[in-house]
């Protein structure tokens, strides 16, 4: 006997008990290693026959979703033009835009298609039935998925009619000094950066985002928040701008974008939840109001005591009934809303405030009548301080205000939700989950409307006849969804430049990028506006 054949071979065993069925995987002159290795193979043949089915259905889908529309005859497979997306260029858009007045693209999961031409816009923004804001899908883990921003139909309009109050003529009058207040902290800022670099030209758009998170801040929760607060709202914030762009990864996952965005978002929320804490404390002593917040927690207050004295039958009929009757709202509940005004204000505030003063900058015969017109309505006293009445005579800075935004609108676009199957013409309804994005950019540069939409030219608002074109000035939107705050945005601006006139010098160095644009939610130029500010004598 030899020594081998007293000795198990694993090999044999292996063979001698093989499951019933596995057999025949023992092919003439292979071990069963070599079959079982077969089976693995036919193990990844399933995973790609699998792979190649969902790469065929995912097509499939988006080639029905397609129909008639101008787009990409097939889709990447699953994530579309998710890398275009990530650094979007605006020249793209345009290429989209003039393509055709419907396209589409298809991005992981969600098929969207983009309205350019102005009726087409306005028909989605008008149509509640079908539609609702949706901004980009990680935005209601941001802002919150009670937010009234969400919210649709009665319960949108009702929250909305609570809110009108605060952006009355009478509301933006008791704001004014807070703005004010800030503008002359930041211009001695800007002269001290100036004079820090020796005067060399250094980028400010960050500069006028700061300023602008600082404005909003002052006119929303007034003293209430320190200026370090404000300061770590106005830095953090880039990070919600970036987690809210319209393409971005839709799960939180540690530190990517979303995921900075949203502890950013947290700690917006919670800064301004102790601001409602400390202005319902101080209104219920009876104090003025001084900024938006109190405003709003005052009519809560007066609709509280009207019910209980209605209740009680001690209301005295001769004093007026509050306009709107009011709830009283949760400390996170006003933080939410006041999230909503700083989300909506903050990046298209920035946008336009950067194209204003390098506009200005780059055409002194235009600052120069800007200039004019706010010493000849201060009369002659620069340091007189901003009024209503004051706004109302500047007739000129108005109309610049409004070049600005219409030759370089902050906002091009608005994401919008398709709630149910939605007919938009007469040949193409946008599936059900779809997302619908009408474009603001095009109506704002039609020639047939604004004669040489390419140049900025303030006095159109004045001679010509842009003022009656008002179906295609869309920057602050249409609907039931307009910007509420549209008023005082653009006051707001003329302020700040009828100001800045009359103290300060500024230049600007002007590079190949200057009139090129970067979007970033909103719009900006590309090397982010290079300005030296000085005192003006």
């Amino acid at each position: 006997m030899s020594l081998h054949e007293g000795v198990a071979s694993p090999t044999a065993d292996a063979v001698r008990y093989l499951p019933p069925g596995f057999e025949g995987a023992r092919l003439a002159g292979q071990g069963p290693v070599a079959g079982l290795t077969g089976l693995r193979m036919d193990g990844w043949t399933i995973a790609l026959t699998v792979m190649v089915m969902v790469v065929v259905y995912d097509q499939v889908c988006y080639i029905r979703n397609k129909g008639s529309l101008v787009g990409p005859t097939f889709k990447i497979p699953f994530m579309g033009p998710f890398l275009e997306s990530v650094y979007p260029q605006f020249e793209r858009y345009q290429q989209k835009w003039t393509s055709a007045d419907l396209s589409c693209v298809s991005v992981f999961h969600k098929f969207v298609v983009i309205a350019s031409s102005r009726d087409l816009t306005r028909k989605v923004l008008n149509s509640p039935q079908y539609v609702k804001p949706c901004v980009v899908d990680i935005a209601q883990k941001l802002l919150g998925r009670t937010n009234f921003v969400f919210l649709d139909g009665k319960a949108h309009s009702d929250y909305r009619r609570g809110l009108n109050g605060l952006f009355t003529r009478q509301a933006l009058a008791i704001y004014l000094p807070g703005q004010e207040e800030v503008y002359d902290r930041y211009f001695d800022k800007w002269r001290n950066i100036s004079k820090h670099h020796d005067g060399h030209a250094v980028p400010f758009m960050p500069q006028f985002r700061e300023l602008n998170c600082a404005v909003s801040c002052r006119t929303f929760v007034g003293h209430y928040m320190s200026d370090e607060a404000v300061k770590r709202i106005a830095d953090d914030y880039y990070n919600i701008t970036a987690s809210l762009q319209l393409v971005n990864f839709p799960i939180i996952l540690p530190f990517m974008k979303t995921w900075y965005g949203k502890k950013a978002a947290d700690m917006v929320l919670a800064e301004f939840a102790k601001c409602a804490a400390k202005s319902k404390a101080r209104m219920r002593t009876g104090a003025d109001v001084s900024c938006v917040m109190d405003a709003w927690i005052r009519s809560m207050i007066l609709s509280e005591e009207y019910r209980r004295k209605t209740d009680a039958g001690t209301w005295d009929e001769r004093t007026p009934k509050p306009a709107v009757l009011l709830r009283e709202f949760t400390d996170f509940e006003i933080a939410q809303t006041i999230f909503t005004f700083l989300f909506a204000s903050q990046d298209a505030s920035s946008s336009a405030t950067t194209w204003l003063f390098q506009l200005m900058a780059d055409r002194p015969e235009i600052l120069a009548r800007v200039r004019e017109e706010n010493l000849r309505v201060r009369g002659g006293d620069r340091d007189q301080r901003l009024t209503m009445d004051l706004l109302d005579q500047m007739t000129y800075t108005r109309a610049v205000v409004k070049e600005v935004l219409r030759y370089r609108p902050p906002v091009i676009m608005v994401p919008y939700l398709v709630k149910k199957t939605f007919p938009v013409t007469e040949t193409y309804s946008v599936p059900k989950g779809s997302m619908i994005v009408p474009s603001l950019y095009p109506a704002l540069h039609d020639p047939t409307v604004y004669p040489d939409p390419n140049r900025f030219d303030p006095d159109r608002w004045i001679t010509g006849t842009a003022e009656q074109a008002s179906k295609n000035f869309l920057v602050f939107g249409t609907g039931p969804h307009y910007c509420i705050g549209q008023t005082y945005a653009q006051l707001n601006l003329m302020g700040l430049i009828g100001k800045a006139a009359l103290h300060l010098d500024w230049r600007h160095e002007t590079t190949p990028q200057s009139e090129m644009i970067k979007v970033f939610a909103t719009i900006f130029p590309q090397d982010d506006c290079l300005l030296a500010f000085e005192q003006r004598p």
